[in-house]
């Protein structure tokens, strides 16, 4: 997912988003250790979305509130 993607997310769809790709971390690298995956770079690939994810969220939560 790309930033650009992410930044029009809801904080609640962004929340939701980043629960869904650790989740799926979680399951590629315990499926990587019984047995080799096929294409192992799905694993980089979805921590650098969740990085994405963390760092739009610290971005809107650095901001001063606009009113």
């Amino acid at each position: 997912m790309k930033y650009k993607d992410i930044q029009l997310l809801s904080s609640e769809e962004c929340n939701d988003k980043l629960k869904e790709e650790l989740d799926y971390l979680v399951k590629l690298r315990f499926a990587h250790s019984v047995s080799p995956i096929e294409n192992p770079m799905k694993i980089r690939q979805t921590r650098k979305s969740i990085a994405r994810l963390k760092t739009a969220q610290n971005s809107c939560l650095g901001q001063p509130s606009e009113l």
